[in-house]
């Protein structure tokens, strides 16, 4: 089947749209960077699918986060990506955890941080508590607050594979009550090995064969990092140089590695030397 797509679809008679996510080769791209536990696998799988189902439900161009925060053995998770579906994530954990922790076992009392940067205009930030039982409910929760939108969504990953499905009332659109609870009955007997091996068409008629659902073209959802050797140098720029000389005194080179893909990038004596010889003003924007 097709993978690491995004489906966008409609209802022809009724006030409600729907999406549907399924990832593999870019979620298996994230989990690549570090060996993390099985729990926090899924978490993530779950974390990047949310993502992706997010931020389609958004109309403009620029970046979006969504990061988890809190005092258990789970301190954060995050994904990072665009309007183009253009993802990247990472999580830090302490200690063993269990295959079947729970999100409030992992991140323990915490919050959900949706942040959304636009190319053109201001800054938008919403933060949710954990207190549901999943990411799922947390997530319900932020539209109820912020959007006040009537939604749905299912969210599973196993490893291997993420899936996600969105359902929400139009916005400025007067939906029945009756038929959003009828298409959510209908959206909440999703299975996850139906979203893992079938294609998104194939789901959306098991679901609605009944129903007239316009489906959109997809879009791909792809991992990509935004690390690169210049960015490292910029960051060592804002060491005090004494600093960076001494460590370099001791160890003989200098080291980055990117959380999100574990890239190393090493600078020696001359790359130091070059680093700071480049007037900060001068710099290209990166």
């Amino acid at each position: 089947m097709t993978h690491d797509m995004l489906h966008r679809y409609l209802f022809d008679d009724a006030d409600v749209r729907g999406e549907v996510v399924q990832l593999q080769d870019s979620y298996q791209q994230v989990l690549s960077a570090h060996d993390y536990p099985l729990a926090v696998q899924h978490l993530l799988g779950e974390l990047m699918a949310a993502t992706s189902l997010l931020t389609a439900t958004i109309k403009f161009t620029g970046d979006i986060s969504v990061q988890l925060q809190g005092d258990g053995p789970v301190p954060l998770a995050v994904i990072n990506g665009n309007n183009k579906q253009v993802m990247r994530g990472v999580s830090r954990w302490d200690g063993d955890i269990a295959d079947d922790a729970s999100l409030q076992q992992m991140l323990g009392k915490g919050y959900m941080v949706i942040t959304l940067t636009p190319d053109e205009g201001e800054r938008y930030q919403g933060i949710v508590s954990l207190e549901h039982p999943n990411l799922a409910a947390c997530l319900e929760e932020y539209f109820n607050q912020s959007e006040q939108l009537p939604t749905q969504i299912q969210l599973f990953a196993n490893g291997k594979q993420a899936a996600g499905m969105l359902l929400q009332v139009l916005p400025s659109k007067s939906a029945k009550n009756e038929d959003y609870e009828h298409l959510s009955t209908l959206t909440a007997t999703i299975k996850a090995e139906e979203l893992f091996t079938l294609e998104a068409e194939q789901v959306l008629h098991r679901l609605y064969h009944q129903e007239q659902v316009r489906l959109f073209d997809p879009v791909d959802v792809t991992f990509k990092c935004s690390c690169s050797r210049e960015r490292s140098a910029a960051a060592i720029r804002t060491i005090p140089q004494a600093e960076v000389e001494q460590i370099l005194a001791e160890e003989g080179k200098i080291e980055m590695g990117c959380e999100y893909c574990s890239v190393m990038y090493t600078f020696d004596g001359i790359d130091i030397a070059s680093i700071y010889a480049v007037s900060p003003s001068n710099d290209t924007p990166q």
